[in-house]
Formats: structure tokens, sequence, C-alpha cells
């Protein structure tokens, strides 16, 4: 059934997020809705405390949450992408043994955060950061802080070599 939700979410890959959550609607809330009725139907016909059990329970329990794409385009069926762009950052955690305080911790946090959301919106992390490195303290003494709009990894005023090449373009 889950199969079922991701083959007919498969197909809306490609459409704008109105007509993404239009075809929602129409193919794959019915899909969810069985998947949710069937689990309730079954709930009762596996042993309690099993694996099978504790998934069916955790999918009620999560109803609510796992419904959310449901209702907008934007919203993305699953956490995969999320999952993939810290996966990196998972394994190797063990290298990092020298970030023994709150304060190591949230500073690897930022700065593994403003790598991804560089990398998400085509950016090389690489020249990104030395971009950030380089204009933001010009401006430590300004209590201005909107020429932040023009460093944000999505701003158009980025410098060309921070981004990728498009697929028709050359390195």
């Amino acid at each position: 059934m889950i199969q079922a939700v991701y083959r007919e979410e498969k197909q809306l890959k490609e459409l704008s997020a109105q007509e993404r959550q239009n075809r929602r609607r129409l193919s794959v809330r019915p899909l969810v809705e069985a998947y949710f009725t069937w689990v309730r139907e079954n709930l009762l016909k596996v042993p309690q405390k099993s694996k099978t059990w504790e998934g069916f329970n955790y999918s009620l329990n999560q109803e609510k949450y796992l419904k959310v794409f449901l209702d907008d385009g934007e919203v993305p069926m699953d956490n995969n992408a999320a999952e993939q762009s810290i996966r990196g950052f998972c394994i190797g955690k063990k290298n990092w043994v020298m970030i023994d305080t709150i304060a190591g911790a949230e500073s690897s946090a930022v700065i593994y955060s403003i790598a991804e959301t560089a990398k998400a919106n085509q950016l090389k992390p690489y020249n990104y950061f030395e971009h950030l490195l380089t204009e933001i303290p010009k401006h430590l003494d300004d209590t201005d802080r909107t020429f932040l709009e023009d460093v944000l990894p999505w701003s158009p005023n980025l410098p060309a070599n921070c981004r990728k090449p498009g697929k028709d373009e050359v390195n």
C-alpha cells in the first residue's frame, strides 16, 4: 500500500506545487486514507507489542503529521532529502570528538546548516563560505543588517563564482 502511494507521488514530481496538490487530492489521498483504514482494521489482528503492531500504532499516532503533505504541494511526501543532506555529517561524527562543548556543537550545527543550505540552492559551498567571510566583516559596525539579504543562499545578488554551473553551462 505504501509503495502504491510512492508510485503515484513519483508521477507528480515535475508538476507545479498547485497542480501537485490538486493531483494528490485526487490520486494520492484515497491511497493514504485506504492505508490508514487498513491499519485500523488490522491493528487488533496482530500480536500487541510485536514489530508489526508497533509500526501500525506509530502510523496511527502520527497520522496527522504523515498526512501534512496532502494539503500542500510544496511539502515533500517524506524527509529523505533532509536525511540525505545530513548523512555525511552523521557518518563523520566520530571524527569530531574535539567538539566537546555546547558552543562547539552549536557552531558546528550552524556551519553544516549553511553548507547544506548552500548545496540545496545549487551553490559551491567553498566559494559561498569565502564570499560570506569576505562580505560579513565589512559590515561588523553596521546597525542596519539589510545587507544580509544579498548574502543569503537564494539571493540573486551572489557572485557567479558561488553558483554551480547549470545544465547548459560549463565550469
